[in-house]
């Protein structure tokens, strides 16, 4: 593969991508198109540092419009793609599911029809140093118990409206590859958590109610399982695989920091009790509550990245106490980023009360 790449990456204002972008933009040589809807979630302000740089450029686009991303194919020629587009928060899909098949289905249908047809028009050596990168969830394996861990031969076992369709949409990635040749990359990850996150997330969401000094909500008793990955690690590992991962395959990537959810939400008021202490010197642990659990909670998600990691050598470089302590340093620092989208459509308020499936 050629050592400077034309990546085509989608949903880079999200999250995850806004992070991957900037990294690109600022440690290595290759030129992105960052293609993004711009619903919600994404927000363009989380690329300000890169948004100036001639190897970045950025097209509107919604992964649900055919003609509008073969279009981008047709313009841009990338030779990688990363496939980060997806509506992602399992309280939405219990709430409002059709965007969930729309975009994570139906929009990855999309994607891989293109990037075909584009990989098609390739010279041999474009066909194979082309690769279509899908970025997934460790949730489409459903729920572990007390022991164990997700590996890369785990059977599917979806269990809410967005594991289902990211489990469809993994699904249509390995048969692109099965049926038609398309050198593809799966990863699956663990939860992300770092900086730029969206407020509607268990991590940002505490840290913004600790310091308006509401509730800080906890569904059911707490005990609910994560793998918490710190983004730029993730990052790192997504880079590991474009470089060096065999198409076809599929990758695990974990945090190796598992955490009850209420033990997460104790590290967060720990954590500020320490740098940022109410004014009343109480601890922030006093405004934690237990609300009733949402429909389908999986109980407890844990990768074991081995494969990653004998193969492409990469590992977590944080600790989940090292990660929450800048995830922290972070939102205490950036109050005008957060505090611009509070005053838009989403507000803090619960998601996921189910309401009988209505889209």
């Amino acid at each position: 593969m050629t050592e400077k790449r034309k990546i085509l990456l989608t949903g880079g204002a999200g999250f995850i991508g806004s992070a991957l972008v900037r990294h690109l933009i600022e440690n290595t040589g290759h030129t992105l198109l960052n293609l993004d809807a711009l619903t919600y979630a994404g927000n363009l302000s989380s690329l300000d540092s890169v948004a100036g740089n001639d190897r970045y450029n950025f097209a509107q686009v919604d992964i649900r419009d055919a003609e509008a991303v073969a279009e981008q194919f047709r313009a841009f020629q990338p030779d990688t793609v990363m496939h980060l587009a997806a509506e992602s928060h399992v309280d939405r899909s219990i709430e409002g599911p059709a965007a969930f098949i729309e975009t994570n289905l139906v929009g990855t249908f999309n994607m891989l029809s293109a990037a075909l047809n584009h990989w098609r028009t390739l010279d041999e050596t474009g066909q194979a140093a082309f690769r279509f990168h899908h970025i997934s969830t460790d949730e489409v394996f459903g729920a572990l118990g007390d022991s164990g861990f997700f590996t890369e031969e785990t059977a599917y076992d979806p269990r809410s409206p967005y594991s289902a369709s990211k489990a469809g949409s993994d699904h249509l990635v390995q048969a692109w590859h099965h049926t038609y040749g398309l050198p593809v990359l799966l990863t699956n990850c663990s939860n992300n958590y770092g900086p730029y996150h969206f407020p509607e997330k268990l991590i940002p969401l505490m840290i913004i109610k600790c310091l308006a000094g509401e509730p800080l909500p906890v569904y059911g008793d707490g005990s609910n399982v994560r793998d918490w990955l710190y983004v730029d690690d993730h990052v790192r590992a997504m880079l590991a695989v474009i470089e060096g991962g065999t198409p076809g395959e599929s990758y695990m990537v974990g945090g190796n920091s598992e955490q009850t959810n209420l033990r997460v939400v104790e590290v967060i008021c720990d954590t500020l009790d320490r740098i940022r202490p109410r004014a009343d010197g109480k601890s922030y642990r006093e405004q934690i509550s237990f609300v009733t659990d949402r429909p389908g909670h999986d109980f407890r998600y844990a990768i074991d990245a081995s494969k990653l990691k004998n193969e492409l050598g990469w590992e977590p470089s944080e600790t989940f106490e090292s990660g929450m302590e800048r995830t922290i340093d972070w939102y205490l620092g950036n109050e005008k980023w957060w505090q611009d989208i509070l005053s838009g459509a989403y507000r803090g308020e619960r998601l996921g009360l189910d309401k009988a499936g209505q889209a």
